[in-house]
């Protein structure tokens, strides 16, 4: 049975803020404790310690913790078929989009603002919106800046790994000590499908000449990182028909490497986002076929599959994006450092994932005393804390899990068109949703109503709200058991 509901997602509001202190102290617990029964047995405490509050690198994490990524670094060195910065949508999550680029000066007025409201606050990142190793001026200002305002506020980059072996012993002077890496190959012949050019020692390259020059620097970049004890995440690109049977020669390069995740994400090829690849008709992977892949690669370099493709201005929990409320207009022109909200939110998770992980440790036992051979693979519709606490109406995305004798996993998301807006319900959304979540066998959400789960029923897919507010193992433990014979955990509010 889970433990009482604490709900996370309202800690940040002034009145339930008002009351956490007593509940962070309650039961004796402390962040520095409590939070440690979540470490993996076969993980080392000092890399626990540093991806624990990490959304990015831990999956677990992920439902607990925020990150908001400034975009101070608007230059770049390559050009990438995917890629089209001049685009801007606010309503869409695609790498290198902003709606605004930020001084040095101005970024940190914008993360000591969102750091006072928004307590899940752990990450800052700079992902561009052009390269943060290449544009190192402006990333570095905005890092020296902020690190002494916020002592405690994780630092990390993502880059292209053209100019980052330039920079690799200065990003450890400062303490950064997550990278992450877009690598889309190690065969020049198909990075030249990818690359038109990249400039490099003033000199603009093109063709098979860039690529390999690209992948030479790559490499070297992640060995150095590895060497001075880093943790490199590697994104990769799954372009099908390009290197999508490619990526499993990079899985094997990178984890030669010392990479500590692989990130496989789907290519986004609209057409209305300009990028050559959506003017060519190149199409990107459906869901099945980005979890196939993934599933190929299970045994190289560990699997990160609850990426977002964040907008290089993101702000707030993966899956959600609240970088609109913290545009500079609405900050004001002076603001001071509070830290009360986010080191009481912290005490407050620590008590709540040492529970959760208790829950989930019974529901594994529950799965794998099934004796099934079968897997079961279930969308879950959250709004974080690791709990099925979203309407199905209101789902923006679901996260989908899989349960087998090995366990139970996070396997990815599927990005959805909410459903139920203004208490209407709109039937071409929900033919949509029922798209989307091709392959899911059941939906747990916390509530829906009749019209949707027979619709969904026909497309042949199940859903409940019986598990509402329960953890999400649990119940799936509870379904897993329940549909293969054993005997099944109660539902609980």
């Amino acid at each position: 049975m889970s433990a009482p509901m604490i709900s996370l997602q309202s800690l940040s509001g002034t009145t339930v803020f008002d009351q956490l202190p007593a509940r962070a102290k309650s039961g004796a617990c402390a962040s520095s404790s409590c939070g440690s029964f979540a470490k993996p047995h076969e993980m080392d405490s000092a890399v626990w310690e540093k991806i624990k509050d990490h959304p990015c690198f831990s999956e677990e994490a992920h439902h607990y913790f925020a990150r908001m990524h400034v975009a101070v670094a608007p230059a770049c060195n390559i050009q990438c078929n995917y890629c089209n910065r001049k685009y801007d949508c606010a309503n869409e999550s695609r790498p290198g989009v902003v709606s605004e680029r930020l001084t040095p000066d101005q970024a940190l007025r914008k993360v000591i603002g969102v750091a006072n409201e928004v307590p899940q606050l752990s990450v800052l990142g700079i992902a561009g919106p052009g390269d943060a190793c290449y544009d190192w001026k402006n990333t570095k200002a905005t890092f020296e800046r902020v690190a002494k305002e916020i002592a405690d506020i994780k630092l990390c980059i993502s880059t292209n790994g053209l100019a980052l072996p330039d920079r690799v012993a200065e990003l450890a002077e400062m303490n950064v000590d997550h990278v992450t890496i877009t690598i889309n190959m190690v065969d020049p012949r198909i990075g030249a499908k990818i690359y038109p050019w990249i400039f490099y020692d003033n000199r603009r390259y093109t063709g098979v000449e860039a690529a390999t020059i690209l992948h030479e620097r790559q490499m070297s970049g992640l060995e150095m990182l590895t060497a001075r004890g880093i943790l490199t995440k590697i994104n990769s690109v799954m372009i099908p028909g390009v290197n999508d049977e490619h990526l499993i020669e990079v899985n094997k390069w990178v984890k030669e490497r010392g990479a500590f995740l692989h990130n496989v994400m789907p290519l986004i090829s609209d057409p209305a986002h300009g990028t050559h690849y959506g003017l060519s008709g190149q199409r990107g992977p459906k869901a099945m076929e980005l979890k196939a892949l993934q599933d190929r690669l299970e045994g190289g370099a560990k699997l990160m599959r609850h990426c977002r493709q964040c907008r290089a201005d993101a702000v707030g929990l993966l899956g959600e994006d609240r970088g609109q409320e913290f545009t500079l207009d609405r900050l004001p022109d002076k603001v001071t450092y509070d830290a009360s909200k986010r080191e009481t939110y912290r005490a407050v998770v620590a008590r709540e994932r040492g529970d959760r992980m208790a829950a989930k440790s019974e529901a594994l036992g529950m799965v794998k005393t099934a004796g099934s051979g079968k897997s079961l693979l279930v969308a879950v519709a959250t709004k974080g804390g690791g709990r099925i606490n979203e309407h199905f109406g209101h789902a923006k995305e679901f996260q989908v899990y899989e349960a087998s004798p090995k366990g139970i996993s996070f396997v990815g998301h599927r990005k959805v068109e909410q459903y139920c807006l203004g208490g209407r319900a709109e039937d071409k959304s929900l033919d949509g949703v029922i798209s989307t979540l091709e392959g899911v066998d059941i939906v747990l959400c916390a509530r829906i109503g009749n019209c949707p789960e027979d619709r969904l029923k026909e497309g042949g897919i199940r859903a409940t709200d019986a598990y509402g507010y329960d953890y999400i193992e649990t119940a799936i433990g509870a379904l897993y058991a329940a549909e293969f014979g054993s005997e099944p955990l109660a539902a609980t509010a």
